[in-house]
């Protein structure tokens, strides 16, 4: 017979994001964070290629991308509601870790395997922080979906995309549940 692990299985029976927007300081430190990262990178990674990476991001480089949002928004034409909620994202933000999917060239493993792997590093990121008492979110967004803006500010290859962006902090309060999925609908069975 397998063996158990209540809390853990209870932790993930009722864990719950943080909205970025209702996170503070204090943040984790340098070696708290490095700590967190460590469980991230403990996800399903056929191959063992590593098809993500990490960018850590502070106040100042949180305050700077900000800045560079109205403008490729305008470029872009995407509506002014939404440019100030990407600049809000950033501007409010006080520690952020980028998760970069780059995927690697593979005869074994298909891309698909390696994204799946990348989305995998950012949900175990937040469950990690989640579990060390933090409140975390995994955003995304326009702006780190358009490929010039994550070059040319975050420096990312053209093979490489962000997979999530996760905001980390101390929650300020926490959300009310949400409803969750009836996944007896959504589940079939197989038995020959």
């Amino acid at each position: 017979m397998p063996e158990p692990n209540p809390s853990a299985l209870a932790f993930l029976q009722t864990r719950r994001s943080r909205p970025a927007k209702t996170l503070t300081t204090p943040v984790p430190g340098a070696e708290e964070l490095r700590g967190l990262i460590k469980v991230a990178a403990r996800v399903p990674d056929h191959g063992k290629l590593e098809p993500w990476r990490f960018l850590v991001l502070e106040k100042p480089a949180l305050a700077r991308l900000a800045q560079t949002v109205p403008a490729k928004g305008q470029e872009l034409g995407i509506s002014p509601e939404k440019i100030e909620k990407a600049v809000s994202e950033y501007a409010n933000g006080d520690l952020a870790v980028v998760v970069v999917s780059s995927p690697k060239p593979s005869d074994k493993v298909p891309e698909i395997e390696q994204t799946l792997s990348a989305g995998a590093v950012c949900l175990q990121l937040v469950n990690a922080a989640l579990a060390a008492g933090w409140g975390a979110n995994w955003l995304s967004g326009w702006a780190s979906h358009d490929r010039d803006w994550r070059e040319r500010n975050l420096g990312l290859m053209p093979h490489e995309w962000i997979a999530g962006v996760i905001h980390i902090g101390t929650e300020t309060s926490a959300p009310p549940e949400r409803p969750r999925p009836d996944t007896d609908a959504m589940t079939e069975w197989f038995s020959a």
